[in-house]
């Protein structure tokens, strides 16, 4: 049983988690994950560490509602346990001396990609951030990764907060003033089409792009194959092979496919749970 230490609303929608997990945070690195069980019959729950710490023992984990395993999840409250956390899984972040960075962070992305700014600012390198929300009630962790970004650009859809539009406008933009500093590397999580579109957007500048692919996932140990993703027309498994990957190389319109497979249940398993909770 997994002690939950902390609970706090961030968005409608999004909730923060602090669990206690000593084991997890000791070897945690940034840009793995976790599986999680709110509880015996639960469904198992791929999740992004969004922060650890080695010296308390824990690990946050940031949940956005999306079907019934996620917000029976965020039903659960500050001194109650998930039911099974195994971590941490799949390969961590390549944090290299690029020189500058660019971490494109749309929506609920902007929880695993600040551990991967972080490790760069730590290693002295020069970061650049692009966090967008469809507007300024899903914004969260704007001074957290404005802390760890030598720069800060924050864009929402409607204008709400920072710069109306896109975050692959500021994008391009950084990619075609800053000459006189080689961008080393875009890092961009959020969204499949943001991350798709961010892709497309580097892509004729020549600039090593890295996605982290949220693929349908069972096991998280590369048996089931279920999140199975094409990568330069090799099949990988995102729980072992990612969840990062080349950008430039994913074939996004099969993934796109492919993350629509059960929306329909979904939403029917979401309803059902939401009428039971109500009963």
């Amino acid at each position: 049983m997994i002690p939950i230490l902390a609970k706090t609303f961030l968005a409608p929608n999004i909730y923060e988690f602090v669990v206690g997990a000593p084991r997890i945070a000791r070897k945690a690195r940034p840009g793995q994950f976790v599986v999680a069980m709110s509880d015996e019959t639960g469904e198992r729950i791929p999740l992004t560490i969004a922060d650890y710490s080695a010296a308390d023992g824990t690990i946050t984990l940031v949940v956005m509602i999306v079907g019934a395993s996620t917000a029976k999840l965020c039903r659960l409250h500050e001194g109650e346990h998930l039911y099974a956390l195994i971590g941490p899984l799949g390969e961590p972040s390549r944090i290299d001396y690029l020189g500058a960075v660019v971490m494109v962070a749309g929506g609920v992305g902007a929880a695993p990609i600040y551990p991967i700014a972080r490790a760069f600012c730590e290693s002295g390198g020069h970061v650049i951030t692009v966090q967008g929300a469809r507007s300024k009630d899903l914004v969260f962790w704007q001074d957290r990764l404005a802390a760890v970004s030598s720069r800060h650009i924050l864009t929402t859809d409607d204008g709400t907060a920072g710069r109306r539009g896109l975050v692959t406008e500021p994008l391009r933009e950084i990619l075609e003033e800053d000459s006189q500093r080689a961008i080393g590397a875009v890092y961009a999580i959020g969204p499949p089409a943001m991350m798709k579109c961010c892709s497309k957007t580097t892509q004729p500048f020549g600039v090593k792009t890295i996605v982290s692919l949220n693929s349908v996932m069972v096991d998280g140990t590369g048996m089931c194959g279920g999140c199975r993703v094409e990568i330069g027309r090799e099949t990988k498994f995102t729980c072992v092979d990612g969840p990062e990957f080349d950008g430039h190389l994913v074939d996004w319109d099969l993934f796109l496919a492919r993350q629509k497979t059960y929306v329909h249940h979904e939403q029917c398993a979401l309803e059902q749970s939401a009428a039971q909770a109500k009963s």
